[in-house]
């Protein structure tokens, strides 16, 4: 006998393999590197390694963000128009890894300002959404979705 599934639990299920394979194209090498790039002023020896694995989540959270509205671009949008679609979730992201950091590390130095720390973490976030994005519009190109 079949079971019987709601649509809704089909289409998760459906974005959960989605996410596994475009997944599969982010190395934690990428993420590890951005990371430094872009906090290597920020992130101090003292709690660089928890620092370093909430950084890891965000990034991969900002990757399928844009893996998920490469579908707008695959229709024909350009990547800022898709970009805006999603401002709510994306301000959302950068707003969080921004209290993240600010709960983790000191920033009260002269050295290092918020705002410094707001922009790496906005910068951070943009490119990891523009490289799942980038990754998702080749996939529905290919037709590997």
């Amino acid at each position: 006998m079949n079971d019987i599934i709601s649509l809704k639990e089909k289409r998760h299920q459906r974005d959960l393999k989605y996410e596994k394979k475009m997944l599969r194209e982010l190395s934690l090498t990428e993420i590890n590197c951005a990371i430094e790039k872009f906090f290597g002023r920020v992130v101090q020896n003292g709690k660089k390694s928890m620092i370093e694995d909430g950084c890891i989540d965000f990034a991969i959270e900002a990757y399928l963000l844009g893996a998920k509205y490469s579908r707008f671009g695959y229709l024909g949008e350009s990547m800022q128009s898709a970009n805006k679609r999603c401002q709510v979730e994306e301000k959302q992201l950068i707003d969080e890894l921004y209290d993240f950091l600010l709960t983790w590390e000191k920033t009260d130095e002269k050295d290092i300002s918020f705002d410094e720390v707001y922009f790496a973490c906005e910068y951070f976030i943009q490119s990891l959404w523009e490289e799942g994005f980038i990754k998702g519009e080749k996939r529905y190109k290919l037709r590997l979705h």
